[in-house]
């Protein structure tokens, strides 16, 4: 089901694309615009998980800063059968964890340095179970490449 939704929300992004070409540009360069629509659908797979660490500023966290954290998801990776992914940090106050990748072999766990102040961790425990859930269901592409859709349409519409 997950793979189903997934080239769903491709070949949304390219009909986006080729819309755009046929309303803004009369249907001119619709080729263009479709090349450009099947473009964005590669990058989305391939590299939608690091632009979207990028856009959140966020840097690989080192064991050594958080080994209590590395601790805490391996043993939830291990119960859940998917590989170590690697953490991310993003400096923001806000509390957020967030998983991104196309599968548990390309996954990468973000947290902020806002929940890790706020929620002891037994609460952190319970975050990053859901978020390795995702990693373990494999829909975190698709929810990388909603973001990634999203991302452009707000840059294409400003």
């Amino acid at each position: 089901m997950t793979t189903i939704k997934t080239i769903l929300l491709l070949g949304v992004l390219t009909a986006l694309f080729v819309g755009f070409g046929r309303v803004f540009a009369h249907g001119a360069y619709m080729p263009l615009f479709l090349i450009f629509g099947l473009g964005m659908n590669f990058v989305s797979y391939f590299w939608s998980d690091k632009i979207v660490l990028r856009m959140n500023n966020a840097r690989p966290l080192p064991e050594s800063e958080a080994p209590w954290l590395y601790d805490m998801v391996r043993e939830l990776t291990g119960n859940a059968g998917v590989p170590m992914p690697p953490i991310y940090l993003i400096e923001e106050a806000q509390p957020n964890a967030f998983a991104t990748g196309r599968g548990p072999k390309h996954a990468a766990i973000a947290v902020t340095s806002g929940i890790l102040q706020m929620l002891d961790k037994r609460q952190l425990r319970g975050v990053l179970a859901h978020e390795i859930s995702h990693v373990k269901n494999r829909d975190i592409l698709i929810a990388t490449i909603a973001a990634m859709l999203a991302t452009t349409i707000a840059y294409a519409a400003n």
